[in-house]
């Protein structure tokens, strides 16, 4: 694939980790897996290669959870990802299938304007017309491609399509059969087939699984990081990745500011100081690691083409405001509150009061 594309998907990325990886793999693999569950897991978590080499982490969490999400994938049950915005769901979805179908591309981005045709196939209507209902005429969705070639297939933000489109989804999930009635015929799905769906916890769009649905999947809640270090960690590592892909100017480490934006973020989504000592309103916004990461790299940009080739007060204010300040009634006196009280309070922090200041 092209290195021109701006985002290039898993397998292109690490093709050569999924080599590396498929080449030493000697554990049993199921049906139409490109790697063995303990090598998907080690390609997730990372970790040393037998003939000298590393694998690097796409994951940074619990490593049972992770083995419990690929151990489903190789049993008839489908996996729901669930979590708070910015807990790498996708993220790990789309690092699950490259590894074991190598093809994270089999994608459905689920809306509420999400519609049962393009869930289980759509009609090319000049061939409908001219010859009638045939498979030629049939349009194959990203499910129905996965069915047919025995593959993961991905469904983000499954609870924001409606209750009655998602249902559309238990006769695939229990039978393992796509019925296509206007042609008296079905799609039967192949070995290594499975889904996984993604659904976060605070969406005000949300809409709840029904039971019968619930029962197919098995859920794993992917947390946010435990601690400070860990997400302070996380950002460091996927800025620098994410930096480099982007080719944006090189600039100092930016290591200290990422720690207190980290720091800023933990204490507003957490209502407290750092210490506890002191109680904190929380606004409207999820805060998550992923609005971290975007934040940093915000400030990256703007201090490679306009800055002096480091991150700093200045450069961090404008994109923590926008990260933070999502109601500008309420989220801006939380924010204001904050200021005042904490960080006019941290003599080190005293650039970034000024900053933030100014644009706030």
């Amino acid at each position: 694939m092209s290195e021109t594309h701006l985002r290039r998907p898993a397998e292109a990325v690490f093709a050569d980790e999924l080599e590396a990886l498929g080449k030493i793999d000697d554990s049993p693999r199921p049906a139409n897996w490109r790697l063995s569950p303990q090598a998907v897991v080690t390609y997730l978590l990372g970790g040393k290669l037998k003939g000298g080499g590393e694998i690097t982490a796409k994951y940074v969490g619990n490593r049972r959870l992770i083995e419990t999400a690929v151990a489903t994938l190789a049993t008839d049950r489908a996996l729901l990802l669930l979590g708070l915005p910015g807990t790498a769901k996708s993220w790990v979805s789309e690092h699950m299938a490259a590894a074991i179908s190598g093809d994270s591309q089999l994608l459905i981005q689920c809306t509420a304007g999400t519609d049962e045709n393009q869930i289980r196939y759509g009609w090319n209507y000049a061939q409908l017309l001219a010859k009638g209902p045939s498979r030629e005429a049939l349009v194959a969705t990203p499910l129905m491609r996965g069915m047919e070639a025995g593959k993961i297939v991905r469904l983000e933000e499954l609870t924001r399509m409606g209750s009655d489109v998602q249902d559309t989804l238990i006769t695939v999930l229990s039978e393992k059969t796509l019925p296509i009635p206007e042609l008296n015929t079905a799609v039967f799905a192949e070995r290594g087939f499975n889904i996984i769906g993604t659904a976060n916890n605070r969406d005000k769009g949300v809409n709840e699984l029904s039971s019968a649905l619930k029962r197919r999947f098995n859920v794993v809640v992917l947390p946010l990081p435990s601690d400070m270090e860990e997400e302070a960690a996380i950002v460091v590592k996927r800025v620098r990745e994410l930096g480099s892909g982007l080719e944006l100017p090189e600039i100092a480490p930016a290591d200290k500011e990422i720690q207190r934006v980290v720091t800023i973020f933990r204490e507003l989504r957490d209502g407290q100081t750092l210490n506890g000592k002191m109680k904190l309103k929380t606004p409207s916004s999820t805060l998550s690691t992923a609005e971290a990461i975007a934040v940093t790299i915000g400030a990256w940009s703007e201090a490679g083409h306009f800055g002096a080739g480091a991150i700093d007060a200045g450069s961090l204010a404008g994109n923590l405001v926008g990260a933070i300040v999502k109601d500008p009634v309420q989220d801006a006196i939380v924010l204001q509150e904050y200021l005042e009280t904490v960080v006019r309070e941290r003599k080190d922090w005293r650039d970034l009061y000024g900053a933030i200041r100014e644009v706030l």
